[in-house]
């Protein structure tokens, strides 16, 4: 385990007091826990912003070749 030093504003920190005052939790558990419920979060955004580029680029792919079809002269 690491140890790290941060500074937290006073008014997150007094909530989060408060919070662990009522519940059986560690401040560092507590606090381990919301970072890593903000890392999956933040891994869920990167992936929903990649897989929205990787979309835009298929749809412009296929509308380009909607375009090619509709141009084909087809004869009975």
């Amino acid at each position: 385990m690491k140890t790290i030093s941060l500074k937290i504003d006073d008014s997150i920190f007094i909530e989060t007091e408060k919070i662990l005052s009522k519940t059986r939790k560690s401040r560092n558990r507590y606090i381990n826990d919301a970072l890593d419920h903000y890392n999956r979060f933040q891994r869920r955004m990167i992936l929903e912003n990649k897989l929205r580029k990787e979309s835009d680029v298929v749809r412009e792919d296929s509308m380009d070749i909607l375009r090619d079809f509709e141009d084909i002269d087809y004869v009975d």
